[in-house]
């Protein structure tokens, strides 16, 4: 399928920070589907990423656990699973079992990881960005292996998801592995790192088409956010999702993205 022909889906990562309590979380999942977004992800971090750094925050992977059982249609995943926190394997058995749950919604993402306060506070090794990419490539295969070993298997071929722009390593890793690249990409920067991930494809025999791409939307307004929807896709990217931030979690702009998918699609 050419990225062209996919649907356009949209997505909202509903940011696990700053939230009084978890039940507003649950409830913006919730609502996420009532509205038709496609995925709700959260992110895998320990702490938050902006506002108060000590403000309230929870865990990635338990509430993937969550969302499965409270939810029925939507997709779920991370954007992105460190890959750093946890054994290859154990990531494995855990998304196979959040898969399970969800009636198989899962969709795995996974990065090298960047946040060294994460890796200070929770004893994990920083290192540097080239050694994380390397852990990662070590542990996608892992990863794999076991995906095809477990007992019940996932309910689908669990879509991996990877997130991140690095020329060399991690693009040559969405060539090879991932089913979905999420680039942190604007309609600005998309267009060349598009070029050096078709030439990984290249390199490796994969068909650059068979890759979803990924992108955030602006949200500092609606207007604008559907101006960056139309540009990304407009250059190839189908998987459009904005961030939105605890305790509120407002989704005007999701709604927006909706009503603009359909009427697209409708069109």
């Amino acid at each position: 399928m050419t990225s062209s022909a996919r649907p356009v889906r949209i997505g909202v990562q509903l940011q696990p920070q700053h939230m009084t309590e978890y039940g507003q979380v649950r409830d913006a999942v919730r609502r996420c589907e009532d509205i038709g977004v496609d995925i709700a992800f959260n992110w895998d971090h320990f702490f938050p990423l902006y506002g108060d750094p000590d403000g309230p925050h929870y865990e990635c992977w338990t509430m993937l656990a969550a969302w499965a059982e409270q939810t029925s249609r939507i997709e779920i995943g991370a954007l992105v699973t460190c890959n750093s926190y946890r054994n290859p394997e154990l990531l494995a058995d855990m998304a196979r079992t959040v898969d399970n749950i969800s009636g198989g919604r899962l969709i795995l993402g996974i990065g090298s990881g960047w946040k060294e306060k994460d890796y200070d506070e929770y004893g994990y090794e920083f290192g540097t960005a080239g050694g994380r990419l390397d852990d990662l490539a070590a542990a996608l295969p892992r990863i794999e292996s076991r995906l095809a070993k477990l007992n019940p298997a996932a309910l689908r071929e669990i879509p991996i998801l990877i997130g991140g722009q690095g020329k060399r390593k991690t693009l040559r890793l969405v060539a090879e592995h991932a089913h979905i690249w999420h680039g942190f990409t604007d309609a600005d920067t998309y267009p060349a790192l598009a070029e050096v991930l078709d030439g990984h494809c290249a390199e490796v025999g994969r068909d650059p088409s068979a890759i979803e791409r990924s992108s955030g939307v602006p949200e500092k307004s609606v207007a604008a956010a559907l101006a960056g929807a139309e540009s990304l896709v407009g250059l190839g990217v189908t998987l459009l999702t904005v961030g939105v931030n605890g305790p509120d979690y407002d989704l005007n702009i999701a709604e927006a993205l909706v009503r603009w998918r359909d009427e697209r699609a409708a069109g």
